[in-house]
């Protein structure tokens, strides 16, 4: 998907009359592809000094948004030569432009003519740090840089260390990791902490590891952190019927049992309650039967009975 541009916001789609570069819609087609986009605005013309100096001027005195269009859209070009240089962070060219123009559009509302100098000039810090912020928000899920020295280090150490690298220091041109003499060059030069270079350098070489990743080729689930990282005790349905086991293990089968008679209460906590120190049970049929002077199949009747009638108040309290 190519970027496209209107005066009101860069990336909404429009149609350009084909008559003039400087029609009253100034908006790019539709295009099918970033490279026909490129074409497109490589072929609308830049503005001399005076025609540039003008439009700011109606744009400012007057809120002229043809004037506006005319400023935005001689400078697009500009908008893709900068995007080009932040491609190495893997992110899809076409977005980085549309965040350009976004910066583009930022710096002609705030362009002063009187100043002196020209909008290509004035434009470049704000087209860069739009592009910044979004690398920033998107590059990792994880942001990598919050404060202003970490920044600086995001978007120059790499390129410091490919001439690092071309220089070699230690001779050794094959070594991925920064020496502790190349770390203080790059504090120096960057004006920054060498372990927060260190510590930048540990957080860039690491790649990306993908949580949940797509099953393969013949169906099967592919494994990833998901899978380890996942804390099933703590997921809220699991916690809730946890909480409710509790309940009716406690609470609910004390009320259980008071609905029994005394009796059909000892045969069941003696059968299914209690445990002995050794980890043995409670009493037998027999026994229970021999104590109270009953056979064992009687015994037996009273604890189905009993049972049945304790399932049903658990149901009812819970």
């Amino acid at each position: 998907m190519s970027p496209s541009l209107a005066v009101a916001h860069p990336a909404a789609p429009g149609a350009l009359a084909v008559a003039s570069p400087w029609s009253r819609s100034l908006t790019l087609p539709p295009l099918g592809n970033l490279d026909a986009y490129i074409s497109a605005i490589n072929r609308l013309p830049l503005l001399t000094l005076e025609e540039e100096q003008e439009a700011a001027r109606r744009l400012r005195d007057h809120n002229d948004l043809e004037a506006a269009g005319r400023l935005v859209m001689s400078h697009l070009r500009l908008v893709v030569s900068i995007s080009r240089q932040y491609l190495g962070y893997g992110l899809p060219h076409g977005d980085l432009i549309q965040e350009g123009n976004v910066g583009l559009m930022k710096a002609v509302k705030r362009f002063d003519p009187d100043q002196g100098v020209r909008l290509v000039s004035y434009a470049i810090h704000w087209i860069k740090a739009e592009i910044h912020e979004y690398i920033l928000k998107n590059w990792r899920m994880v942001k990598l840089a919050t404060t202003k020295a970490q920044r600086k280090l995001f978007f120059n150490l790499r390129s410091r260390k490919q001439g690092l690298r071309a220089e070699a220091l230690d001779g050794d041109t094959h070594r991925e990791v920064l020496s502790d003499a190349e770390i203080g060059v790059v504090a120096r030069e960057l004006k920054v902490k060498p372990e927060e270079v260190r510590e930048m350098e540990t957080r860039l070489s690491g790649g990306d590891v993908v949580l949940d990743p797509a099953p393969g080729d013949d169906g099967e689930e592919a494994f990833g952190p998901i899978a380890y990282l996942a804390d099933a005790s703590h997921e809220p349905t699991a916690m809730i019927e946890s909480a409710e086991r509790d309940h009716l293990a406690t609470e609910g089968i004390a009320r259980a049992m008071g609905e029994l008679d005394e009796r059909s209460r000892r045969i069941v906590s003696e059968r299914w309650l209690k445990v002995n120190d050794d980890g043995s049970g409670g009493m037998t049929l027999h026994e229970l039967a021999a104590e109270y002077g009953v056979s064992a199949e009687r015994i037996r009747q009273i604890e189905v009975a009993a049972m049945k009638k304790m399932r049903k108040a658990l149901a009812a309290y819970a």
